[in-house]
């Protein structure tokens, strides 16, 4: 049997991974001059066939049963979020975003741009797509595009790797910190303002408190306030999430927060059904599969689960692959206090189901297991995939970091790794123990396994597609599928289940014990595509099935 380090690494997976090793080892990653940005981008003659990867679908939420008053707050928070959606092209891009729009004549290939925020093709690697571009730097634009991860860690700068700060150089060639509330001062002040607006009209008072907190946030870089206060929204039918919050963009040292937003409509029947599936967070945290001191930390009590139509993406929750479950806050302390809201992104979920996994399913899924795809596992498996990130260990054993800071850029693609084998490990306990009582646990695991190829897809500079490669590579070693002479995967349940327990036991520890080189190897020795797998991917895009979805979203789409 090969060993999970002689898994061939595909060439694109290969690219980011010598462009990463480039700025570990002190030289700077090959970045756009964009002064010298030319009259029209052309696109690399490779990237045609990406062109058609998203499959677009209507937003088209029903808000009929929505008061006026609710209306208008949705109306103002879509303004909000278009803030965000500004600033967040601003941390992935260089350059002017308008002027780099403009410069694309074909107009699907500029709306590939959009969808990608930027000339890098977030589902490839973060590759180029347009001709005079290198490959996007790790660290977007948060930090110098030559800065080396040497000469950050050598610099003596307050506030250097906070959530909400840039890295800047000066005209001596210094390093030097800006806080997020100054540099995006103009654009925070607007959203601020319609903020407060939002709140005036929102007719939840603990909604309205927490719009106007957020607002404050926007203006001082301390959000915590106002994350406390959004667990407190609990019977709220509008929501929104925005900020600056996951740090997946920065894939240098995943330090800083991206701008993004949701705008959501609270499904109340699908919430009530979740809400009993939170009281028993406690219970499995105690009985992770780990040894007792990297389990000892107590989920927080108030966690929750809520169902909700999205009407809006903006900024990174847009940016290529669309978010279908959200789990936060992501403040360690705000987490242990009060637990996270684990928000399921129903219709999104729909899409994905209806247009990627079933056809997926019907390419590489043995015929006779693939009634045992169904949509209520899938939302199963995506909902506890939210709660599992509340499970586990938040600081390291030794108590002298979080994880999250002993990771450094790890920590992100580790979790999503977690989050994953966990939430199927929730599914097992609480299918047997009569806790959830919809389908059987066939259903769950299959439904799994198709999930796999679906986020793998997502690529090497995705995190959801980093901790895919690296499952698939486990389940591969353990035997937990059968790969037959036809193609056609089919789930082994005994060796599924052993495969489960252990790797959920591997990632606990290496987190608890915040194993930076432990987790480096694990990512070098499973994280790559091989030939296998490579294969099936290419029979996927064969049969022409998208990569993603891309919304038709506005207020027009809702009747706005």
């Amino acid at each position: 049997m090969r060993t999970l380090a002689k898994f061939a690494r595909s060439s694109a997976a290969i690219a980011v991974g010598a462009a990463l090793l480039l700025t570990a080892c002190g030289q700077a990653p090959q970045t756009p001059d964009v002064s010298a940005e030319p009259e029209a981008y052309v696109l690399m003659p490779s990237a045609q066939e990406r062109l058609d990867i998203y499959v677009p679908v209507e937003m088209g939420v029903d808000i009929s049963h929505l008061s006026e008053a609710q209306k208008e707050l949705v109306s103002l928070l879509i303004d909000a979020a278009d803030i965000m959606d500004e600033l967040f092209w601003m941390q992935a891009y260089p350059g002017d975003r308008q002027e780099f729009l403009a410069r694309i004549p074909d107009p699907q290939v500029r709306q590939f741009a959009e969808i990608n925020y930027g000339p890098w093709d977030r589902l490839n690697n973060m590759q180029p797509f347009l001709q005079g571009y290198g490959p996007k730097p790790a660290g977007a634009n948060y930090y110098p595009a030559d800065m080396t991860r040497e000469e950050f860690d050598a610099a003596e700068l307050a506030g250097k790797d906070d959530l909400y700060t840039l890295v800047r150089r000066n005209d001596a060639g210094e390093l030097y910190t800006v806080a997020y509330s100054e540099k995006y001062r103009e654009q925070l002040e607007k959203a601020a303002a319609i903020l407060r607006a939002a709140a005036a009209v929102a007719d939840d008072e603990k909604f309205a408190e927490y719009l106007i907190m957020r607002a404050d946030a926007f203006l001082t870089d301390d959000y915590q306030p106002s994350d406390y206060a959004w667990m407190d929204v609990t019977d709220s039918v509008i929501d929104v999430i925005i900020g600056p919050i996951e740090t997946y963009e920065d894939r240098l040292f995943g330090y800083k927060a991206g701008f993004e937003a949701y705008v959501l409509v609270k499904d109340l029947e699908w919430s009530e059904r979740l809400a009993v599936y939170a009281e028993h967070l406690p219970a499995l945290q105690r009985g992770l599969p780990v040894a007792d001191e990297y389990k000892a930390e107590e989920p927080g009590a108030e966690a929750q689960l809520n169902a909700y139509d999205i009407v809006y993406y903006a900024g990174h929750s847009n940016a290529g692959s669309k978010t279908i479950a959200v789990n936060l806050p992501n403040d360690e302390e705000v987490q242990l206090a009060k637990g996270t809201r684990r928000s399921q992104l129903k219709n999104a979920m729909r899409a994905k189901f209806d247009e990627i996994l079933l056809p997926i399913a019907d390419e590489l899924i043995h015929p006779d297991q693939r009634d045992h795809i169904t949509f209520d596992a899938f939302f199963a498996n995506t909902m506890f995939h939210e709660v599992a990130h509340g499970l586990g260990i938040k600081n390291t054993i030794d108590g002298r970091s979080t994880v999250r800071q002993a990771l450094r850029e790890y920590a992100a693609p580790l979790e999503e790794g977690k989050a994953d084998i966990l939430g199927l490990y929730m599914v097992t306990q609480l299918l047997e123990a009569g806790v959830l009582t919809e389908g059987q646990l066939e259903d769950y695991y299959v439904t799994f396994l198709a999930g796999i190829f679906r986020s793998v897809r997502f690529g090497a500079s995705s995190a959801h597609g980093q901790a895919n490669m690296i499952r698939f590579n486990y389940f591969a070693e353990k035997g937990a599928f059968i790969h037959d002479e036809n193609g056609y995967y089919s789930v082994d349940m005994e060796n599924m289940r052993n495969a489960m327990n252990s790797l959920s036991e591997l990632i606990l520890r290496l987190q608890g014990d915040g194993d930076y080189e432990g987790v480096a190897a694990l990512f070098r020795d499973m994280g790559g595509v091989g030939e296998q797998l490579q294969a099936d991917l290419d029979r996927l895009a064969a049969a022409n099935i998208p990569v993603d979805i891309v919304f038709n979203q506005g207020k027009a789409q809702i009747g706005l």
